[in-house]
């Protein structure tokens, strides 16, 4: 019985992220161009240019952006890049989150991103949300490639919006999400950021 009801609740994540994730990439274009001019010279983003963006992306009248981005940029300070994109979640007890977007460096270039991964929490149901990743401490693309796990008591909330500082070894990933509501608190786990898009989020 036991076996039965853990298929059952596998398939019915799988069924609510597929969902989620099809609502959220649904009639969007393939590439995202960039919201702000790269600059060849520098090696971070001031805030001006993270608001410039996401402004760009969630809308000029999204509530609480300069707020959200000043309380990242006083922890962390500038980031070297950042990800604009889109991601499906959904969550029965336990969770799954499937994303893709564009990773814009600040030294210039474009890089297709795809995430993925578990989480843990307590909510029911799926979502499609807009993400803006502001990336830390990158001196190579590639770097992006890795898991990062949650840092315990990161989240924080403002205006509709929503992030949750994560971090593997060298880098620190700041994402920050439209539309997450209880779904924030959810995000216990960790993320996989790939080359290729996949459905293993192990």
């Amino acid at each position: 019985m036991f076996e039965r009801v853990t298929r059952f609740t596998l398939f019915a994540i799988i069924v609510l992220c597929g969902f989620g994730l099809t609502s959220s990439f649904a009639g969007r274009p393939q590439e995202t161009p960039p919201p702000t001019t790269m600059d060849q010279s520098g090696k971070t983003y001031e805030a001006h240019e993270i608001v410039d963006a996401g402004h760009s992306f969630f809308g000029g009248t999204t509530a609480g952006l300069a707020e959200m981005v000043e309380y990242i940029f006083s922890r962390y300070g500038e980031p070297s890049a950042y990800i604009i994109g889109e991601e499906g979640a959904g969550a029965f007890i336990g969770g799954l989150r499937y994303g893709e977007g564009v990773l814009y460096p600040k030294n210039g270039g474009q890089y297709r991103v795809f995430w993925q991964g578990p989480s843990i929490g307590f909510d029911f149901g799926g979502n499609g949300s807009r993400t803006l990743t502001l990336v830390y401490n990158m001196d190579n693309p590639e770097q992006i490639f890795s898991r990062f796990t949650g840092i315990e008591g990161s989240a924080y909330l403002v205006g509709g919006l929503g992030v949750n500082f994560q971090q593997d070894d060298y880098l620190r990933l700041a994402p920050i999400r439209t539309g997450v509501g209880a779904r924030l608190g959810a995000n216990i786990g960790y993320l996989k950021y790939t080359s290729e898009p996949t459905w293993n989020p192990f």
